[in-house]
């Protein structure tokens, strides 16, 4: 999946690409309207994230054109712009979400996997699975064995993240960032802690287990052969 961020506040625009690219999607920056403009009516992207004070053109006028010009991609405004009138505005334009600033990323994550969910073909993936585990992100529910799994929110965000990146193996600072929002600090056991109980409920009723530690780089989600 291809995003384009058109964010000119550079801190905001880093922390977004940095996220986004590491929650698996391939991230287009532009810094100004009239780039930003060019890149969302000639580049294939599956959705666009627009801030609405840009210098050059501001979002109102980028989303104009991008309708006009018959493009029907999702388009999610990111501003500090919180006035209902804004919101109804971005909306009558024809925008399919609105978030205000500041926001959470964890928030901004979900809302932007609601959006391509919505903007996907019928026979789109709505599920995860590896072995005999399978996580329904419509539904939000788990399955292993064909027994299903009760998961906090957290719990949930987590699996889905390691079933996303399985075989990979994630870092705490990563994790953190993507699950807590959060900068990691070493002085916290909060991680160790989730991933404990996330393989009490996953793993520990079955011989085979999908949860691993790899000693000072993190943890990681795959098959190994016994």
């Amino acid at each position: 999946m291809k995003l384009l961020i058109v964010e000119d506040q550079v801190r905001t625009g880093q922390y977004l690409h940095q996220g986004l690219s590491e929650a698996g999607f391939t991230v287009e920056l532009a810094t100004d309207g009239e780039t930003g403009q060019f890149l969302a009516l000639t580049g294939d992207h599956d959705l666009l994230i627009l801030d609405v004070m840009l210098p050059g053109r501001d979002g109102w006028q980028i989303l104009k054109a991008v309708r006009q010009a018959g493009i029907d991609t999702p388009v999610l405004f990111l501003t500090a712009r919180d006035a209902i009138e804004d919101r109804v505005h971005g909306l009558e334009l024809g925008a399919d979400d609105y978030l205000i600033k500041p926001f959470a990323f964890s928030e901004l994550l979900a809302r932007v996997r609601s959006l391509l969910r919505r903007g996907a073909t019928p026979s789109a993936d709505t599920s995860l699975a590896v072995a005999d585990l399978r996580l329904d992100l419509i539904r939000r529910r788990v399955e292993r064995g064909g027994q299903r799994i009760d998961l906090t929110a957290k719990e949930f965000g987590l699996l889905e993240l390691l079933l996303r990146r399985q075989g990979e193996v994630l870092s705490k600072a990563l994790i953190a960032s993507q699950v807590w929002d959060m900068n990691f600090a070493s002085d916290t056991n909060v991680i160790e802690v989730a991933i404990r109980r996330l393989r009490a409920k996953v793993d520990d009723a079955y011989d085979d287990k999908l949860i691993h530690t790899v000693r000072g780089m993190g943890y990681v989600l795959e098959v190994r052969s016994s």
